[in-house]
């Protein structure tokens, strides 16, 4: 099994915002959940688009769990070294 870090889907048609969750690379996007890391809302304001628990990210990290190409981005972002 190899773990992902990625974005589940929530909301309404053009008012999304997405939980940032470690799944597994086969499951579908809304599909079962290892852990909830945090979330992204993107219609937000800047500062209140992103939650993020930093400690459990950097453990999955460290595992060896992947990112998607939007949580790197938004990690980044964090300023998160990967």
């Amino acid at each position: 099994m190899g773990a992902r870090i990625r974005l589940k889907r929530f909301g309404t048609k053009k008012r999304p915002y997405y939980r940032i969750v470690v799944m597994d690379s086969r499951a579908p996007r809304d599909g079962k959940v290892i852990e909830e890391l945090g979330y992204y809302h993107p219609i937000e304001k800047e500062e209140k688009q992103v939650q993020l628990d930093i400690d459990k990210t950097k453990s999955w990290l460290d595992k060896g769990a992947t990112t998607s190409d939007t949580v790197h981005r938004i990690l980044n972002k964090k300023a998160i070294t990967l």
